[in-house]
């Protein structure tokens, strides 16, 4: 059964591939998500005044939303750019059985 609910995210953050799966790791052993999944992608934008494009992991975070601010700070504490993606989408709604298991596993205690 589907389930609408504003209660979950996606976050997505992108980081240079010899950090990604050590960042993805730590977000979900500190239960501030449940799940990350790492997709390779090539980036194109602008620093610092210029065009510059970079091989870079995109990781999709499944959390809830009442996680973001600690996750966006863990982020910002541990990722190696001076400015790192940090962009939160809403989860309209998706598989109750799924979104229940989100909600257990960031609520359980690390160990």
């Amino acid at each position: 059964m589907l389930l609408l609910s504003p209660d979950f995210v996606v976050v997505l953050c992108t980081a240079p591939p010899d950090s990604s799966g050590g960042l993805a790791r730590l977000i979900v052993e500190e239960r501030l998500a449940a799940c990350v999944n790492i997709s390779q992608v090539r980036s194109t934008f602008v620093w610092e005044g210029k065009v510059d494009e970079a091989a870079e992991d995109l990781l999709i975070v499944k959390t809830e939303r009442n996680k973001v601010d600690d996750l966006a700070a863990r982020i910002r504490e541990v990722h190696p750019y001076e400015l790192p993606e940090i962009i939160v989408l809403p989860i309209a709604g998706g598989d109750e059985g799924y979104l229940a298991w989100i909600s257990k596993t960031v609520r359980e205690i690390s160990s």
